[in-house]
């Protein structure tokens, strides 16, 4: 008798012997592949011991951060104070800054006020190119 020549039944399953492999490789590739986002916070340098150094009144701009996020610029000793939005900081501290280069921002806020409210004041202060900024809760 003549040997038929069976046809081998392709198997309709897909191998599982190596996916493992496969998987743990995938997983390697993508950790190592994968590039994280620093947070972008701000560049605040910090003092490393609290030291007190005695400021002339006449060097201070006080903006004192409102719960309703309006700020009150009150300079130096002087009792008049001026409200304003956080807009205006840049103009106003600009003008500060152009008649005493020593001034010191000292930012006030209130404990209750939104963090945003201290965020927007900072950035103001930054645009007008202040190096010198002291930062308080208001009641310290």
């Amino acid at each position: 008798m003549p040997m038929l020549n069976r046809k081998q039944r392709v198997s309709d399953e897909i191998p599982t012997a190596s996916m493992a492999d496969i998987a743990f490789l995938l997983l390697v590739f993508f950790l190592t592949t994968t590039v994280f986002n620093e947070e972008k916070g701000l560049p605040i340098v910090l003092p490393e011991e609290k030291e007190e150094q005695e400021v002339s009144p006449k060097n201070l701009l006080f903006l004192i951060i409102q719960r309703d996020g309006s700020v009150i610029v009150r300079r130096g000793e002087s009792e008049q104070e001026q409200v304003v939005a956080y807009r205006q900081i840049e103009g106003i501290l600009r003008q500060e800054l152009a008649a005493n280069e020593n001034l010191i921002a000292a930012i006030k806020t209130d404990p209750e006020a939104p963090y945003r409210h201290m965020i927007n004041v900072l950035d103001e202060v930054k645009k007008a190119g202040a190096e010198r900024i002291s930062l308080q809760m208001v009641g310290e």
